[in-house]
């Protein structure tokens, strides 16, 4: 899959840019799992840490689509086929990665992790996985979000961000120093510069020095 750089798409605003940057830490985090897994090493404990929080990233990100954006924007499209379509697609891709999900689950619970029998069986559900959430990306990125920002105002962009921001001051505060994990240093100032002052600060103070004591992925 790679390390692609994480990029501000064209015309992006802070708000579009909360979600191309959960999609890059998605990638990354599924590049280390596998690394992880292909060196044998599943059952580390920071493995599976970074695991545990990957897992709840991703489901944080499909509750904030499919609870708040994705409705919106069907409202949006009422009466165009080709576009409740596209939204119709992005759901099955979500009922599709939880069992994907569930296997890679199952494959680190084993013991024995090695050059086969649990380790084997943890690389090819990671691939899996991976192939099938690169999927889910590309199309969102193609083309729901596009046709999210043709059809939504900026005010319930604004909204969305809003809603992102309650849920990372009232329980997930892992999201900011997460998406800016490993990144280089423009895109990390793009991203933070993305953000308001205080949630800059709470970064800076509290975030980002917790999450690194936790050294998720460390092996």
């Amino acid at each position: 899959m790679g390390m692609e750089t994480f990029a501000v798409q064209p015309r992006d605003t802070a708000w579009h840019t909360l979600l191309y940057a959960a999609h890059h830490a998605f990638r990354r985090d599924l590049d280390r799992l596998a690394a992880a897994a292909a060196a044998g090493k599943g059952q580390a404990s920071h493995v599976r840490a970074g695991w545990e929080n990957l897992k709840e990233q991703i489901r944080l990100h499909q509750e904030l689509e499919d609870g708040w954006l994705w409705p919106r924007v069907e409202r949006a499209v009422r009466g165009h086929r080709a576009e409740r379509a596209v939204l119709e697609e992005l759901r099955s891709d979500h009922a599709r990665l939880a069992p994907l999900i569930a296997r890679v689950d199952a494959a680190m619970g084993d013991t024995g992790a090695g050059d086969a029998g649990a380790g084997g069986d943890l690389r090819a559900a990671v691939r899996e996985l991976s192939e099938a959430l690169e999927r889910h990306l590309r199309h969102e990125e193609a083309s729901a979000l596009p046709l999210a920002r043709s059809v939504l105002a900026e005010a319930e962009w604004v909204a969305l961000a809003a809603e992102a921001r309650g849920r990372c001051e009232a329980g997930t505060p892992l999201f900011v120093p997460w998406v800016v994990d490993g990144i280089g240093p423009v895109e990390r100032s793009r991203f933070l510069t993305a953000l308001p002052k205080p949630l800059r600060e709470l970064n800076r103070v509290t975030w980002e020095p917790r999450y690194r004591k936790r050294r998720l992925w460390s092996i």
